[in-house]
């Protein structure tokens, strides 16, 4: 039986990557890789779920190639003997583009979304069971790999269609530990109980379990704007908010507000005319001081996607943009479960909001 706690993503796993599968695939387990396809002279990537971190054994190869006007391919290989491949002669990403590709496991298939339309199913060759092990390889630049129990999900209160949208958590960053070398290796992991091991054996942080209520997932759909939410179960240590979209083409700005009753605990604003990203808390109608400063440029651009990571810790929310650290903002009002709202305005389409 599945278990109702998904495992925590990979963020920013460096490619080549290979990692673990906790607990192996499940039926009802959906695991979204979201990256990039680079413009390289390579013409092909690959994503496995595997047995082991052998290629020997591959329940499902999953081949984009860049040739002969594009297509994919699905296989599995066993004890290092391909099968008959399945090809479908269409090519869903592109280079230079970023891309969300879903695998949802099922008790006779998989099932393949990218970019929320459905793409491919693949009849299981061997028990789904076994397979343990995620890697992907090729000329790909990967923001996050996602885990999450289908089955476990809140009830939707505004769409029936299947979930293909996935929980990103924030990386953790030990104080006074040198960054490892680039490499087959863990990414940073989410604050949840477990250990992962690479090709290196190199073991995930461990921290201690917070009880959480399960996140609200909404499907890819079209969002009226301005978009209002509830955060079922307020902020709290190790509360996730996933958000993304698309800036629109003549933006001016727009805003992401954690709200606590009529206050806004947490404002972020991206303004393109000002080049800059404000944060704030508004209490009593009155807003505090500005926070603008950043550690690198302005992770926004007009016409362009986005996916934007809001990590609560007990003293400050952590925020990531496309899979890199921003900012860290303290927590001006200390109450936290009573943040229990989201609203999202401005120059911007949403295209999948997790909370």
């Amino acid at each position: 039986m599945a278990a109702s706690r998904a495992q925590a993503p990979y963020l920013s796993p460096v490619v080549p990557f290979s990692g673990a599968i906790q607990g192996g695939l499940q039926d009802g387990l959906q695991i979204t890789v979201n990256g990039s396809v680079l413009n390289s002279w390579e013409n092909r990537f690959a994503v496995n779920l595997q047995i082991g971190f052998s290629d020997n054994d591959i329940a499902f190869h999953f081949n984009p190639r860049f040739e002969n006007g594009g297509y994919v391919v699905c296989n599995t290989r066993q004890k290092g003997r391909w099968g008959p491949e399945e090809r479908k002669m269409q090519m869903p990403f592109q280079k230079g583009r970023p891309f969300e590709l879903c695998f949802l496991v099922q008790s006779s298939d998989f099932k393949v979304m990218v970019n929320g339309s459905f793409f491919v199913q693949y009849s299981h060759r061997v028990p789904f069971h076994r397979v343990d092990t995620i890697s992907v390889a090729g000329p790909v630049q990967l923001s996050c790999i996602t885990f999450q129990n289908t089955r476990a999900a809140f009830a939707q209160p505004a769409y029936s269609m299947p979930l293909f949208s996935q929980p990103v958590h924030f990386p953790h960053r030990p104080r006074g530990r040198k960054p490892k070398p680039p490499g087959l290796r863990p990414a940073y992991q989410a604050p949840f109980p477990q250990v992962t091991h690479t090709r290196d054996s190199t073991p995930g942080h461990v921290f201690p379990q917070i009880p959480t209520i399960p996140p609200m997932v909404y499907p890819n759909a079209t969002y009226p704007m301005p978009f209002f939410t509830s955060i079922p179960g307020g902020l709290h240590p190790s509360k996730c908010i996933v958000l993304s979209g698309t800036v629109l083409p003549s933006a001016q700005k727009f805003h992401i507000n954690l709200r606590s009753g009529t206050d806004i605990a947490f404002h972020l604003n991206p303004r393109f005319d000002e080049n800059a990203v404000v944060r704030n808390t508004q209490v009593n109608r009155f807003w505090g001081p500005e926070e603008r400063s950043l550690p690198r440029k302005m992770p926004f651009t007009r016409g362009q996607s986005f996916l934007v990571c809001i990590m609560c810790e007990s003293h400050c929310l952590k925020v990531a943009v496309d899979g890199q650290h921003l900012f860290e903002y303290y927590h001006r009002l200390k109450n936290l479960p009573a943040i229990n709202s989201l609203e999202v305005g401005g120059d911007v389409l949403l295209t999948h909001v997790q909370t």
